[in-house]
């Protein structure tokens, strides 16, 4: 008996040191950093020529860091992306002596907060589930211009700031994920929308988010700062680096559908089919509410209430620190009325020549 107890021993203790030794030979997670600052300048000066043209100084500052953490079982990753920059303009092509001086403008160029983190795990051969955080807002206020120079400066009008708006985007998602490109689909998706601004949602850029008198003509005293919409998100993008020697391509495209809106009656102006007439809450007297909402054929329902954001990079190297780069982001956003005849659509593209720097870990 002795002996069995001692045999059992040993093989329990062979057991334990073998378990301990794949433990340890297991790949442990790894951290993999990119942080890339990067300035760029562009230029243009116009005296007397005859195809006409605006002077102009553009200076824009970005980063972008991506830090990754891979385990055997998950993996954990991060994105920093920001810009922010000005353009001085000479609109009115003065000489640089003149009221205005030769920049007598300056405007934003480019206002961006993009965080995201994902947490993403393989079940099999490239499906997986992830769960996905985002955050996008600005740094500093938007303004929309009338005119050139001081003038401008007097009239012009706030429209937007920071977290007014912000998005802030969770996601439990299904994932297909490949080398260079990932698809993922979420039928669960939280999408809240900060406007922590009351100037802006009192001159009406409420940015989605539901007031208390959007059913009635008072003048609210407070103000909602927050709507929490509920729907499905499908995000796809595709990064590929030296797609051509020293040419990176970024791509991605992202659809929210808000399950709750529709039902919430948010609405642009309204035309009524029998009078022709805009039809908007302001138009009612003070105090004055709608009565049954649902049983105005007039009162139209935005079913439509998805928001589409794509956006598209290019980045040529011409060395380590030189690079020209394309880029283009466009969105649709029903809570987003617009400014002009683009209405819901917006966009923004830019094309120059930037110097950067790159640190990665762990080293080549």
């Amino acid at each position: 008996m002795k002996r069995f107890f001692t045999v059992l021993a040993a093989l329990m203790l062979t057991a334990a040191a073998v378990t301990a030794q794949e433990e340890a030979a297991k790949p442990a997670g790894t951290w993999t950093t990119s942080t890339t600052p990067a300035l760029k300048a562009s230029e243009f000066l116009f005296k007397n020529w005859s195809s006409t043209g605006n002077s102009q100084i553009d200076v824009t500052g970005t980063f972008f860091g991506n830090y990754k953490y891979t385990h055997p079982k998950f993996v954990w990753d991060n994105v920093v992306d920001l810009a922010y920059g000005y353009a001085w303009q000479d609109l009115d092509n003065s000489a640089a002596d003149s009221a205005g001086g030769l920049f007598e403008t300056r405007r934003k160029s480019n206002d961006k907060i993009d965080l995201s983190s994902v947490l993403s795990w393989n079940a099999y051969k490239g499906w997986g589930a992830s769960f996905t955080a985002n955050l996008k807002t600005q740094f500093g206020n938007g303004y929309v211009y009338d005119g050139i120079g001081a003038a401008a400066e007097e009239t012009k009008q706030k429209v937007s700031g920071f977290f007014a708006p912000a998005y802030l985007t969770t996601a439990l998602s299904f994932e297909y994920k490949k080398t260079d490109w990932s698809v993922s689909l979420s039928f669960l998706t939280g999408k809240t929308t900060f406007v922590c601004d009351d100037s802006l949602i009192a001159g009406g850029n409420t940015y989605g988010v539901i007031q208390p008198d959007d059913f009635n003509a008072a003048d609210p005293t407070t103000f909602n700062h927050v709507y929490f919409a509920l729907g499905s998100y499908v995000k796809a993008q595709y990064l590929k680096k030296d797609l051509l020697p020293k040419l990176d391509l970024y791509a991605r495209a992202e659809i929210f559908y808000d399950y709750w809106k529709p039902s919430n009656m948010s609405w642009d102006n309204m035309v009524d089919p029998v009078t022709g007439d805009v039809v908007s809450k302001y138009a009612l007297a003070e105090g004055e509410t709608y009565d049954g909402l649902a049983q105005k054929n007039w009162l139209q329902r935005r079913a439509f209430e998805t928001d589409f954001d794509f956006e598209v990079k290019l980045d040529y190297r011409f060395s380590d620190h030189i690079a020209a780069n394309f880029a283009l982001n466009m969105k649709w956003d029903t809570d987003f009325s617009g400014m002009g005849k683009w209405g819901h659509w917006q966009m923004y593209q830019m094309a120059g020549v930037q110097v950067f720097f790159n640190w990665k870990t762990p080293k080549k």
